[in-house]
């Protein structure tokens, strides 16, 4: 059970070190790695400091991708409300997306991390936050059939192919980028999507679901 959850917007700045730390000693080790020790010392804290600020480790855990997800689920709705069409909404919610893993690379290792762990540690505060993600992303793909623009699809697979998508993509680029010996013409398809990420892979979905 979870006994704190942060304020995702102000945590304040003992606590703030203190997620930081959390953040790289999670995304390096994962959560069966990681120390709650070794976090107390990233942070320049003690470790009363860090049990009276935050909580045990499975509180510090839930609170690091806890700070990242309810974030995003406040600002994809905040962006995606200054939209009227379904299919600018569908690019407002997927480049904040990828807008808020480029913000946060720590994200991206420790959610490949409990992927492969069947989400063994996600407590319930983490899946409210995928939740309420998702539910956006229903209300907008529901928009879009009801006017005719996009086709039937489960929104949950339209979610996997948008995250899947970004997240594997930015595990893989740095294992790419070290193959010295790869085509120039491998490469070259690559150079500009870096920074357009989001829009690049609003493009393949709009392609996919639009009628």
């Amino acid at each position: 059970m979870i006994k704190k959850v942060i304020d995702v917007k102000n945590p304040g700045k003992t606590a703030e070190k203190i997620l930081a730390a959390a953040r790289m000693v999670f995304a390096e080790k994962g959560y069966s790695g990681a120390h709650v020790d070794e976090i107390a010392v990233r942070a320049g804290v003690n470790k009363a400091t860090l049990y009276y600020q935050i909580g045990d480790k499975d509180t510090l855990y839930a609170n690091v991708i806890h700070q990242v997800l309810g974030n995003t689920a406040q600002n994809i709705a905040a962006s995606v409300a200054k939209v009227d069409h379904p299919e600018e909404k569908l690019k407002a919610y997927i480049k904040y997306i990828a807008d808020a893993v480029d913000t946060n690379p720590e994200w991206t290792p420790i959610m490949m991390r409990e992927m492969a762990a069947d989400g063994a540690h996600l407590p319930r505060v983490v899946i409210e936050d995928i939740v309420a993600v998702l539910t956006i992303l229903i209300g907008i793909l529901d928009e879009g059939i009801k006017k005719r623009i996009f086709i039937e699809v489960p929104p949950f697979l339209i979610h996997m192919m948008i995250v899947g998508t970004i997240l594997f993509y930015k595990k893989a680029v740095p294992i790419k980028d070290r193959q010295s010996w790869l085509p120039a013409e491998i490469k070259v398809h690559d150079r500009n999507l870096k920074s357009n990420l989001g829009e690049e892979v609003a493009k393949l979905v709009l392609k996919a679901i639009k009628r």
